[in-house]
């Protein structure tokens, strides 16, 4: 995300119609679709949607993970299923004997036979929803596992243009609309399929002739829902793209208060998210009225199928084909493949949606991780050459920019707001890499190497810092893991926090986060900055790295921490100039340039632009 553009007010970020498929089709039918460009080119800046083809990889993949359990599904399923059909079998045979006149109808057998099958029905239904809970379950957890290693894999480039509101959405909201699709629906559609199988299987054996009657309801269910699934996958995605542009912009004005409110933006802003819910709203009753046309029409298939088989059935028996017993039988089997068939229909409803959050989660696996071909880098120094970059095509927002960083020096990038000060800390911090020019670290391009291999040497630190749920040592080993606790003391000594630490009843095993402590967000900058003493890089760029401190606490923070990184490399972009005054060399960023280097005070004496920012800070 673009500090220099402010992304968080930009009104133009998330349109879910550029989340929808290219060309979707699909008439109307009296609810018209909200309008819509299929054409219009996609947002780069939003995180991708999993191809068909990756989806029913990744589907593969889970099945091949948990077959055992599946296999496991499956036939405890058929046990079950088949137990039920028990019932009708024997129901037709007693028929059967009372039509033939028999006077010995050896009820105890068939109540005792009864009675077993349903024990054992409900022994392995049990058993079948207990398997099914656990493969849904394993696969739920599966998924959010994947979805998190492979987010936090991400290139940082790609995470900071998505944002949080998109990122946001698909581990919240897609996971949610994911769960009960793999609690139940994979599981139930699994059983509804079986059921199905078995039952038609079983009236074609019982009563063929009565199968007919199913081939009457195919043509209704057949063209029903292959016109509602035509439709459905489409109204979803484009449901749960509105959805992620009504999430984003809301965190992005929340996020963001400050300066909408500085910049008198507010009502822009609720013009916006009233425009996005909007948007989301209109898909939703889009869907919602493609179900109200399938649903009637699988209640009509059901009386189809079950009014064909007593019509089918009453004529056959008068004319002698089959006995009252198969048409008995026959009767239950249908009435018994309402439930499965509608079954099957309302799952794979539901997995239309999770087809669509799914296609959201699996889509990170199609960004290409970097791959990070350069040598290692032959030295320290950090050096930007005639750098060009912009995070929209042909809107560049630094132009030509050339700066060298000797390694163990102190380099301040001030300037006015939207400089693109930030922007070329980030470009140094090889969270980006420019357009045209080039930065390097030691001679190698920070773009040509692995994201890892760059944060060894250079690490980034902002205002956004994130406190994990855990303990404070967990937190603090996220940076290196091979620490003991006299080093995580230390390094929490160093940025000024061993003091409220060491107040804590645990200490360092006081868990923080949600259920835990809640830490100020000045609290939460020391905790990053304490990380950052431990990972030791030997380059830092800090940006507002100490924003939520107040101005005296900043400054007697900078100076411990200063003590620690001496030696090391710093980039500070310097929104509070006395952090540019103990800088070795200040660069002034005016409209995407550098147009003063030097020192403190020989840009005073300069009574030029920075000199002029001096007065103004000082007046």
């Amino acid at each position: 995300m673009s500090p220099e553009s402010n992304s968080a007010v930009s009104e133009n970020r998330r349109d879910p119609r550029q989340l929808l498929p290219r060309g979707s089709e699909g008439r109307n039918f009296g609810v018209p679709e909200p309008d819509y460009d299929p054409s219009a080119p996609e947002d780069l800046t939003i995180l991708p949607v999993g191809s068909p083809t990756t989806v029913r990889s990744y589907v593969r993949e889970l099945l091949r993970r948990h077959r055992r359990t599946f296999t496991l599904l499956i036939v405890v399923n058929t046990v079950a299923v088949v137990a039920s059909m028990v019932g009708p079998r024997l129901l037709g045979g007693v028929v059967d004997d009372l039509a033939a006149g028999e006077q010995e109808l050896q009820l105890g057998r068939v109540t005792a036979l009864f009675a077993l099958a349903l024990v054992v029905q409900t022994v392995f239904t049990q058993q079948v929803r207990l398997r099914g809970a656990m493969l849904g379950e394993e696969m739920l957890a599966d998924l959010r596992e994947d979805f998190l290693v492979r987010s936090v894999g991400l290139p940082p480039s790609v995470l900071e243009r998505a944002g949080t509101g998109d990122l946001l959405s698909r581990i919240t909201t897609d996971i949610d609309r994911l769960a009960d699709a793999m609690r139940k629906a994979v599981p139930q559609l699994a059983i509804g399929l079986v059921w199905t199988a078995l039952l038609v299987a079983a009236l074609c054996i019982t009563a063929p002739s009565l199968a007919l009657a199913v081939l009457i309801a195919l043509p209704v269910l057949f063209v029903s829902c292959r016109w509602y699934f035509r439709r459905a996958p489409h109204a979803y995605r484009a449901e749960a793209a509105g959805y992620a542009a009504v999430a984003a912009a809301l965190a992005e004005t929340v996020d963001a208060g400050r300066t909408v409110e500085a910049h008198r933006l507010g009502a822009r802003r609720v013009a916006l998210s009233e425009r996005r819910v909007a948007e989301w709203t209109a898909w939703e009753r889009r869907t919602l009225w493609l179900r109200t046309v399938l649903f009637p029409a699988i209640n009509l298939s059901n009386m189809l199928i079950m009014g064909g088989v007593l019509l089918l059935g009453g004529v056959f028996v008068l004319q002698g084909w089959i006995g009252v017993g198969q048409l008995t039988t026959g009767a239950l089997l249908a009435q018994m493949l309402v439930e499965p068939v509608g079954l099957i229909l309302r799952w794979y409803d539901e997995l239309q949606v999770a087809q669509v959050s799914l296609a959201r989660l699996v889509g990170v696996r199609e960004i290409e991780q970097e791959a990070g071909s350069g040598t290692a880098p032959g030295g320290k120094e950090v050096r930007a050459n005639e750098v060009r970059f912009g995070y929209h095509a042909d809107v560049d927002v630094l132009h030509g920019v050339t700066l060298e960083v000797t390694p163990g020096s102190r380099v301040a990038l001030v300037g006015p707001s939207g400089a693109g000060k930030s922007t070329l800390g980030r470009l140094l911090a090889g969270i980006y890499g420019p357009r045209r020019g080039e930065v390097t670290l030691g001679g190698t391009e920070l773009s040509e190497l692995p994201a890892e291999e760059v944060r060894r040497h250079v690490a980034l630190v902002n205002q956004e810092h994130h406190v994990f749920v855990g303990t404070l040592r967990d937190n603090l080993l996220l940076a290196r893991q091979d620490a003991d606790d006299a080093e995580l003391w230390a390094a929490l000594g160093a940025v000024d926090a061993d003091g409220w630490v060491r107040g804590l009843a645990d200490g360092l095993d006081s868990e923080v986060g949600s259920g835990g402590l809640t830490v100020t967000p000045a609290q939460a900058q020391q905790i990053a900055l304490a990380r950052l003493v431990l990972a030791d890089p030997h380059t830092l760029v800090l940006d507002e790295a100490t924003s939520l401190l107040d101005p005296r606490a900043a400054r007697h923070l900078e100076r411990s921490l200063g003590q620690v990184l001496q030696g090391r490399t710093v980039v500070a972009i310097a929104h509070r100039l006395h952090t540019a005054h103990d800088a070795d060399v200040i660069a002034v960023v005016e409209d995407g340039r550098i147009s003063e280097l030097g020192s403190h005070e020989t840009l005073v004496a300069a009574n030029g632009p920075y000199a002029a920012l001096w007065r103004s800070w000082h007046g």
